[in-house]
C-alpha cells in the first residue's frame, strides 16, 4: 500500500496553490493556538480553492466538542485531528456528534497509551509541533493505521517508511523556509515519496 502524505499548517492562498500542484492526500488546518493557527473564515476560503481530491484535516488541542462540531458542520474539514489530552470518553462523545474520521495524536514517550478504540487513526509525534524526531525504537507494533510526524524530512523519510510502514507521513516545518511553505521543498518531498511508493521512475 502506498504511503499517503499530509502537509499540515496551511494558512495562505499561496500554500493552496502549491499543494494543488503536488496533490498530497491530506491538508492540515490548525485551529489550535499556534503560529500556524487560522480561523474558520480563513479555512473556508482556503478550502474553496483547494483541489477536491485533497482532504482537509482540522487540528484541535483540547477544544470544546461544540466548537469542533460547528467547524465540521461548516464543511471546512473532512477529518478531525485531536492533538491534546483528549481521552477515550471525549472521542466517544465526539463520535456521537460527527460522522467523519478522527485522528488521535499521541506524544510518544515511555508511558504512551496506544489504545484509542474510537479513533480511526493514530498519529505519532514528538509533541507540540517541535519538528524533532522521537525515539523510533520505542514504538510497539500497532494494529491501527497511523500517521508518522515529528521531524520527518526528505533525508529520513526512507528510513521512516522502512522502519514503520506508516499509513501516512505528516510534515510541516521540514517543508518551510522562514516559517512559510516552500514550493521547491514540497515538490522534492512529494516526488521522492512517489518514487518510494513506486508511482513513477525517473
Amino acid at each position: 500500500m502506498s504511503v499517503k502524505l499530509k502537509i499540515c499548517g496551511l494558512r495562505r492562498v499561496e500554500d493552496i496553490r502549491i499543494i494543488n500542484e503536488t496533490l498530497p492526500t491530506y491538508a492540515g488546518f490548525v485551529f489550535a493556538q499556534s503560529k500556524r493557527q487560522i480561523d474558520l473564515n480563513t479555512a473556508l476560503i482556503l478550502k474553496e480553492q483547494l483541489d477536491q481530491r485533497i482532504q482537509t484535516v482540522g487540528v484541535f488541542v483540547d477544544s470544546t466538542i461544540e466548537n469542533i462540531v460547528n467547524i465540521v458542520a461548516s464543511g471546512a474539514i473532512n477529518l478531525i485531528q485531536l492533538h491534546g489530552n483528549e481521552n477515550q470518553q471525549y472521542i466517544s462523545q465526539l463520535r456521537e456528534r460527527v460522522n467523519i474520521e478522527i485522528i488521535k495524536a499521541l506524544r510518544v514517550n515511555n508511558s504512551t497509551i496506544y489504545d484509542f478504540k474510537s479513533a480511526s487513526y493514530l498519529l505519532l509525534d514528538s509533541g507540540g509541533g517541535s519538528g524533532k524526531t522521537f525515539d523510533w525504537t520505542s514504538v510497539p507494533k500497532l494494529k491501527k493505521p497511523f500517521f508518522l510526524a515529528g521531524g520527518i524530512s526528505i533525508d529520513n523519510m526512507s528510513e521512516a517508511i522502512e522502519s514503520f510502514n506508516p499509513y501516512a507521513l505528516d510534515i510541516s516545518s521540514s517543508v518551510e523556509t522562514n516559517g512559510f511553505k516552500d514550493y521547491q521543498k514540497i515538490l522534492e518531498f512529494s516526488n521522492k515519496l512517489k518514487k518510494l511508493n513506486g508511482e513513477y521512475d525517473e
